[in-house]
């Protein structure tokens, strides 16, 4: 469990992110075409997860568009913006912000997502929703780097991701 702040108070998540050097854990989301994407689909690629809680929100929105902009300029990896929102709000965002360098993905379906990746928050208001994080999966499976913000409210460290790269 990783203690973090919402506002200042005090809210949990239901683990820790995966060890660097560890194999990233599989899974499968939604995309805007409600078809079905799984990180086995970007093998020999690396991949950034931009995990975060929704979409209309500030931070989360800006975390998206840096990261579009980042994408475009970057080798062999695809940036993956990952939230509980459905896909239609997801491609309402992307299409109005003209954002095309990012693929966005749904957890509705798939839950244990932020199981799996220890970012489910576990209590407070926004309980069942995933924390604001980072994480870089190189070309071989294996995390890279991992970031979860400890302000919900607080903006990762975009240059120390993509730095990892």
């Amino acid at each position: 469990m990783t203690t973090i702040t919402l506002e200042g108070n005090e809210i949990h998540t239901v683990g820790e992110l995966p060890a660097i050097g560890s194999a990233a854990p599989a899974f499968t989301l939604t995309n805007n075409e409600m078809g079905e994407i799984s990180l086995a689909d970007f093998a020999g690629k690396k991949v950034i997860l931009n995990i975060f809680v929704a979409i209309d929100t500030g931070i989360c929105a800006e975390s998206t568009r840096r990261f579009n902009t980042a994408a475009g300029s970057l080798d062999n990896t695809v940036v993956l913006c990952i939230s509980a929102d459905l896909p239609p709000t997801l491609a309402r965002f992307c299409g109005a912000e003209n954002l095309d360098n990012v693929i966005t993905l749904s957890t509705f379906r798939n839950p244990e997502f932020g199981q799996d990746y220890g970012l489910t928050i576990a209590d407070g208001p926004i309980r069942g929703l995933n924390a604001r994080s980072i994480v870089i999966i190189d070309e071989n499976g294996k995390v890279a780097y991992t970031e979860q913000v400890p302000e919900i409210a607080q903006e990762p460290d975009y240059d120390a991701a993509l730095t990892k790269l």
